[in-house]
């Protein structure tokens, strides 16, 4: 992230300045250098020692941390309960889903006023039956996610998992659904997910390395025997790869999935033949990703090879290779194929041209294709809850910017779209036509277009009004342009919020993702820039009035773009950012480690090593004027320790040089998404709202 036209005079803004209580307590990690020598090169860390997890020391200093955040946060709280009440008043305290089908039920899910979790709703006729309840199993935890629930084909049971920490470490159960009777055996250690086989008694669940706590092993689990007896199905070897699986439509496989981010390799078991040994389908091989559909005609094949953004071919058996198959859709370098999902008589096919998404709907030759039309420029379009192989429908999902969520069914037959379910805000006051939704693009150092999805209240200064730049820009992930009902609480006090597409998603499809990746990566890091600046020149925003937010990888983004132009930036939001990237690519023991070596570069190599050293957040903070900051983590992290952002806080506020605060908010019974439960959600929102409106002198 950067820019210009602000320097030094942006730090002393009056807001930026916290009571002199809090002043006088101002954490102050202990330094006890630690020397870190790779390639002849040394690092001298003063707060390695943060990575001693449950210890004292660690404990205490993230006390005083969050206390510090506290402070401030206890001072800004009638602008924080002033969110909350915007947000009780907009959204429906008993908001639902749209109803979906599994295997011929119809279920649904629904808020719960004055609780935090949900329920899901087995819809029979007019009779409603609470069919879960998180509230109940959340019961008496801090943190609850329910990972997935899988119906057994009879719809006699259910198996369901469960994580009450935040490690993404889930534990399996299993319900009789006729007396909702929870049966005394349990699978710990998975990954969550659950694919049951035609014979009603066989689950198959994926278990990850209790270290690495990567996805590495498939096990069997016959229904009524320990799981300590489950039988091995696949081994993962190879670090780089994790594994998942997943069910064909037609219900006929089971589908075993190796995937790396460079190459993939699926394994195959008949789903009325549970106990047979799994099959490979096509063998790995260097830079080559597939995914594999099956119909009772033959398989249908998503590849990488040859085709950087994806060709469709058919096989009717399993096929010696890729050349042998039949090509269906060509790869188009305008076009990036995104999923396909095979009904029994026409396929559906998602795609993304010039970052604008489409679904298009033809025969199983995939011919006669008919594109499903949308409304507005910026949008975000994907299949919605689609089980049931013999439907005459696709479901998708629909919204933008300025329109909430919406289920459409597409009838195959008729070629017409019907909305089948919105979501609706309880302010009668809200009208999408008061928001300004429009597509810009943002000229890169190199000469690259940088496309950028803006939304803004009707009839505000654009010039005058301060900006909020989300960013991401990594593993391919496209960010969507979305429909927030809280974000409306910024956008009426004139904020315009703005997702800079950079390079390291697939907005413009697989080149865009390899150019922000491996040694291009710094690629990510100038677009976000270029793209505030890009803002900021062209009046779409207040120059001296620019924030901006990511998490996790886009954490690593705020922390270098923050390095690289700290006067850019009015405040940051770096949410469980990925910043000391040396010390954890060079950590295999922590989790993620080395199948991330493809995304980032693996740091014992050489080149790799000072190709990352050159932009790695946490080695490059400075004595500099940095602008105010907001750090966020959860102690469970899994995807990244919380000792990174503790460390790099504790770093960027002995370098600060300016009155900026900067603050760490650590939440102790969360992992990587955050805490758990309706209200921790949103008042993690109205504390990241009350901290820019603060920073923009916005008190109410």
């Amino acid at each position: 992230m950067k820019n210009f036209l602000r320097l030094l005079s942006l730090f002393s803004f009056t807001p930026f300045i916290v009571n002199s209580q809090s002043q006088s307590h101002i954490p102050v990690a202990k330094e006890i250098p630690k020397e870190l020598v790779k390639h002849n090169h040394v690092r001298i860390d003063p707060y390695f020692w943060m990575n001693e997890r449950d210890s004292k020391p660690v404990l205490d200093y993230i006390a005083e941390e969050n206390n510090y955040s506290k402070a401030f946060f206890d001072q800004k709280q009638n602008l924080v309960n002033t969110f909350l009440t915007e947000f009780d008043r907009r959204i429906n305290p008993e908001e639902t889903s749209a109803p979906f089908e599994i295997q011929g039920q119809t279920f649904q899910w629904r808020q719960i006023k004055d609780a935090d979790y949900r329920q899901l709703i087995l819809i029979e006729g007019k009779k409603e039956t609470v069919f879960f309840d998180e509230n109940a199993l959340a019961k008496g935890h801090e943190y609850y996610a329910l990972g997935d629930f899988s119906i057994s084909p009879n719809n006699e049971l259910v198996a369901f998992s469960q994580d009450k920490i935040g490690r993404r470490n889930y534990t399996i159960s299993f319900r009789e659904n006729k007396n909702g009777k929870i049966l005394k055996e349990q699978i710990p250690g998975t990954d969550g997910s659950i694919v049951w086989a035609n014979d009603n008694k066989t689950v198959f669940y994926v278990k990850k390395d209790p270290t690495t706590l990567r996805e590495f092993q498939v096990y069997r689990h016959v229904l009524g025997t320990s799981s300590s007896k489950d039988e091995l199905v696949f081994e993962e070897k190879d670090e780089r790869f994790y594994v998942y699986i997943t069910k064909t439509l037609d219900k006929k496989f089971i589908l075993i999935h190796a995937v790396s981010s460079t190459s993939s390799e699926t394994r195959m078991i008949e789903a009325d033949k549970p106990a047979e040994k799994a099959s490979c389908f096509l063998k790995r091989e260097k830079d080559h990703l597939y995914e594999v559909d099956h119909h009772e005609n033959g398989f249908y094949i998503l590849t990488n090879q040859n085709s950087p953004n994806r060709k469709l071919v058919f096989s009717k058996s399993v096929p010696a290779s890729i050349e042998s198959c039949e090509i269906l859709i060509a790869h188009s370098n305008d076009v990036y194929l995104e999923e396909v999902e095979v009904f029994k008589n026409f396929l559906a096919v998602q795609s993304r041209k010039m970052g604008r998404t489409e679904i298009s709907v033809g025969s199983l030759n995939a011919t006669n294709f008919d594109v499903i039309s949308m409304p507005e420029e910026v949008y975000e379009l994907n299949f919605s809850f689609n089980e049931n192989y013999e439907s005459k429908t696709v479901n998708y999902h629909y919204t933008s910017l300025t329109t909430p969520g919406s289920i459409y069914k597409y009838n195959v037959e008729s070629k017409t779209s019907e909305l089948f379910f919105q979501k609706t805000l309880i302010d009668q006051k809200f009208n999408p036509a008061n928001y300004v939704s429009e597509r810009i693009w943002a000229i890169a150092n190199d000469g690259q277009k940088i496309p950028i999805s803006i939304v803004y209240k009707k009839g505000i200064d654009l010039k005058k009004a301060p900006l909020l730049l989300y960013g991401y820009g990594s593993y391919g992930v496209t960010i969507p342009a979305a429909f927030s009902a809280t974000r409306l609480s910024l956008l009426d006090r004139g904020f315009v919020y703005a997702i800079a597409h950079i390079r390291g998603g697939k907005f413009l499809g697989e080149n865009w993702y390899q150019t922000g990746k491996l040694n291009q990566k710094r690629n990510t890091f100038t677009d976000f820039i270029n793209a505030a600046e890009w803002m900021a020149l062209k009046g779409y925003c207040d120059p001296n009035s620019i924030y901006a937010q990511g998490g996790s990888a886009g954490g690593l983004l705020m922390g270098a773009v923050t390095n690289m132009a700290p006067y850019l930036f009015k405040g940051v939001i770096a949410q469980v950012p990925f910043v000391d990237v040396i010390s954890t690519m060079l950590d295999e023991s922590i989790p993620l480690t080395v199948g991330e070596y493809e995304e980032w570069g693996n740091p014992n190599e050489e080149d790799a090593y000072w190709y990352m050293l050159s932009y790695s957040p946490y080695d490059h903070v400075r004595k500099m004027d940095y602008p105010a900051m907001l750090i966020t983590t959860g102690y469970h992290d899994s995807q990244v320790q919380y000792w990174e952002p503790l460390k790099w806080v504790a770093k960027l506020r002995k370098n600060q040089t300016g009155t900026a605060p900067i603050l760490f908010d650590c939440t102790m019974s969360a992992g990587h998404g955050g805490g758990s439960g309706r209200s921790t959600e949103r008042l993690e929102v109205a504390k990241e709202f009350a901290f820019l409106c603060s920073m923009q002198g916005i008190n109410e």
